[in-house]
């Protein structure tokens, strides 16, 4: 009986550690604020989407993000990371009827072999990156067009679906509280009764790893972000030492993060529902893969990137 309740005693300490010190990982509160004003210029933004075999997913979601109703320059630079389904010449014909209808512009890289010793997707995001300087999203994207890079860059995936002024809300909060990374979790589909069950239980247990409140403490050492929607400011990332820093990273979200908050940069991460995820998993199987795959690599492959701490 000692034995007993000494572990109910060190269970009740556990969850109240959770409830009272966790930076009530439970909440919703952790949103954009509205309101603030405007800048007084709009600084430019080039967005960088990298993608492999996403033909099917970009008509859903690209021409959206391409149609961003912002006031400064804003261009795409989308990164065929070796598709083999046709994703560069879908990206292309969607980018010309962009352009036909007053979008942003839109460059489309054909990815190159991955160096040894860089992750897949950080790879593409640092050609995306790359790209993004002498690109003609750029040129209309820069502080002034043609005058040089723009001010924020914005990693995003392709399966990613922006509201129309999604893009205008995240600039104006990174402007107003001079944030050097502002990201937003994409709202997760959950239409089907398997994503219903599955997909709240997956944003509390990354909530739980990642506290948003402590996140978005300055004075805070837990860093996170959420992949598909990443506000980052071009200097700051130059500053920490560019996306090379993280080249091997599996949780590139969450490297990123730790990348800047390390180097003194003031990070804000919370919830959305202008931000979705398009991609459908109607089977339990794919949606179980998906989880399982991403929990794993947070365990398995990051136990640093697990405490969240710099």
């Amino acid at each position: 009986m000692p034995g007993l309740a000494i572990a109910c005693a060190v269970a009740a300490a556990a969850w109240l550690y959770l409830l009272v010190a966790h930076g009530g990982y439970w909440l919703t509160s952790q949103r954009l604020p509205g309101g603030g004003g405007s800048p007084e210029r709009w600084p430019g933004v080039v967005a960088v989407v990298p993608a492999r075999n996403e033909a099917d997913m970009l008509p859903a979601t690209l021409p959206a993000l391409l149609a961003q109703d912002y006031p400064g320059g804003f261009g795409v630079v989308l990164v065929d990371d070796g598709s083999e389904d046709g994703t560069g010449e879908t990206a292309a014909e969607l980018g010309v009827k962009s352009a036909r209808d007053g979008g942003a512009p839109l460059t489309v890289v054909t990815g190159q072999p991955r160096p040894d010793g860089w992750a897949g997707k950080v790879w593409a995001m640092a050609q995306g990156v790359a790209a993004s300087a002498a690109s003609a999203a750029n040129a209309e994207a820069g502080e002034e067009a043609g005058t040089g890079p723009s001010r924020y860059l914005l990693f995003t995936d392709a399966d990613i679906a922006w509201a129309p002024g999604a893009l205008r809300e995240l600039v104006a909060a990174a402007e107003r509280d001079n944030r050097a990374l502002v990201s937003q979790m994409a709202l997760l589909r959950a239409q089907t009764a398997w994503e219903r069950v599955i997909v709240p239980a997956f944003v509390y247990f990354f909530a739980q790893l990642y506290p948003f409140r402590t996140v978005n403490s300055p004075r805070g050492r837990t860093a996170a972000a959420a992949g598909g929607c990443m506000l980052v400011s071009r200097s700051a990332l130059n500053r920490a030492g560019g996306l090379e820093q993280i080249r091997g990273a599996l949780i590139d979200d969450v490297a990123l993060a730790m990348l800047l908050k390390r180097d003194g940069s003031r990070c804000w991460l919370g919830l959305t529902t202008q931000v979705t995820s398009a991609r459908p998993y109607p089977r339990l199987a794919s949606l179980w893969h998906m989880i399982a795959r991403s929990a794993y690599t947070q365990l398995r492959y990051s136990p640093v990137l697990l405490a969240g701490t710099i």
